[in-house]
């Protein structure tokens, strides 16, 4: 009986594309582990951020601008690590 929790295009995989198949998925894992740690430390610069974008003179905010990237990269790894995690119906924690 087949296991009907795998993916029908994922059921009569060869060994080698397995691999690449769990491969993938690692790497989605550490993407959006990496997502989730950018917004943690985005979070914890935010109250500096808010407190140079009123105090700061002219465009010279840099606190603003680590946290706008931050961000950034928090939204782009988050995406990534969703989009190479795909098809896994399980909680990896590695």
């Amino acid at each position: 009986m087949p296991n009907t929790m795998i993916p029908v295009e994922e059921r009569n995989l060869t060994p080698e594309q397995v691999e690449a198949l769990d491969r993938r998925r690692r790497r989605g894992q550490v993407c959006l582990t990496l997502c989730f740690m950018f917004i943690l430390v985005g979070t914890l610069v935010l109250c500096w951020s808010g407190q140079d974008a009123t105090y700061s003179p002219g465009w010279a905010r840099p606190m603003l601008y680590w946290n706008a990237i931050l961000y950034i990269l928090a939204v782009v790894f988050g995406i990534a690590g969703v989009s190479l995690r795909r098809g896994t119906h399980e909680f990896l924690s590695y």
